[in-house]
């Protein structure tokens, strides 16, 4: 009896890979990434092209190991360039997850959606915002889905707007300083009560008047623009407020970075303290100090070290590197992040 040896011709097989998909011109392209790299891409974390690709091939099936044809390439992409294709399926693709894992994935997302919703509205009758459980009930019962694709801010954006078609609810105000020459306040006075602008407090110091007020955050832009005009500067104190007095979320942008206190710092960034541990009276051999380069900063014990790997202090700091910038300390980082975030709220939640 014969026997044929048959060995398959034009496949590579991998496995314990995160796959990308994307179709296109009728045919399905994949490629095969390191799992938890392909979202550290996408968000401009990861650089390197290599520390995301398992390889720079296309593949029609990457469990089966097919390579894709390079006439399906030309056809699809109007080139047979692999590294070039590899990055448009990498940008534009799908990541391919198993069902327990999307699920828990699109459980998390809509838990952040509920929260920043929560943190940006309030009851327009109490002025005090609504519970998490709250919020979460009412985004089923509009029947919100998640869209994995979308930032969870947009998300929020939307569910706000959607929100106040059939609930009572409503943005919370921000808290702005606004400071002018006392000759132009009439020009602003008539736009303020134009947009229902609620003046919390006014005070004079020489020819300058610095007004704190609360407004919608839809409208800050157009009062920056109008402040600017009328030779004065506006000043972010709130983002959002709750309720009388009660600030949830406070960033004040005019202070330095280095002003800021470290009882600020989170529990994370506190652990990441730089004071060496004391020895004991009697121990002849010292602690060993471990020193990382990006950050030029000295830790303790091994765990302590390995710890400080995963931090937001050395990551940040890596990011600096990257632009060749000098590291900062964890005080400056904490408040370089607080800033980044209080501006990228504004750019978002401004409409």
């Amino acid at each position: 009896m014969s026997r044929t040896l048959v060995q398959p011709v034009g496949q590579k097989r991998l496995t314990n890979v995160a796959v990308v998909r994307l179709k296109k011109h009728g045919n399905r392209f994949e490629i095969a990434c390191y799992k938890n790299k392909v979202l550290s891409w996408r968000s401009g974390v990861e650089k390197d092209l290599d520390e995301v690709l398992q390889s720079h091939i296309v593949y029609s099936n990457v469990a089966k190991g097919v390579l894709a044809k390079s006439k399906d390439l030309k056809a699809a992409f109007g080139m047979d360039d692999q590294t070039k294709i590899c990055l448009e399926i990498l940008e534009k693709g799908e990541l391919q997850v198993a069902g327990k894992e999307r699920e828990s994935q699109l459980s998390n997302q809509f838990r952040d959606i509920a929260t920043i919703v929560m943190q940006k509205t309030i009851n327009p009758e109490t002025q005090r915002p609504y519970t998490i459980s709250m919020i979460e009930r009412l985004m089923h019962e509009i029947h919100f889905a998640v869209d994995p694709h979308s930032s969870s801010k947009k998300q929020a954006l939307d569910v706000i707007r959607e929100l106040e078609k059939h609930f009572p609810i409503k943005r919370s105000p921000m808290r702005l300083r606004l400071t002018l020459p006392q000759h132009n306040f009439d020009s602003l006075a008539g736009k303020l009560n134009e947009w229902k602008t609620t003046i919390v407090s006014k005070d004079e110091s020489g020819n300058q008047l610095s007004i704190v007020c609360e407004m919608e955050p839809g409208l800050f832009r157009d009062c920056d623009a109008l402040v600017r005009n009328l030779q004065g500067r506006s000043e972010i104190l709130a983002i959002s407020v709750h309720g009388e007095g009660d600030i949830l979320h406070t960033e004040d942008v005019s202070s330095s970075t280095k002003q800021q206190p470290i009882d600020q710092l989170t529990e994370d960034m506190q652990k990441q303290t730089l004071a060496p541990k004391t020895t004991k009276l009697g121990d002849q051999a010292a602690v060993k100090q471990n020193k990382c380069s990006t950050c030029d900063a000295l830790m303790g014990d091994a765990k302590e070290y390995r710890e400080h790997f995963k931090s937001d202090w050395h990551k940040h700091n890596l990011r600096r590197k990257t632009r060749q910038l000098p590291p900062i300390s964890a005080q400056e980082c904490m408040a370089d992040v607080q800033l980044s975030d209080s501006k990228g709220d504004l750019d978002e939640y401004s409409f």
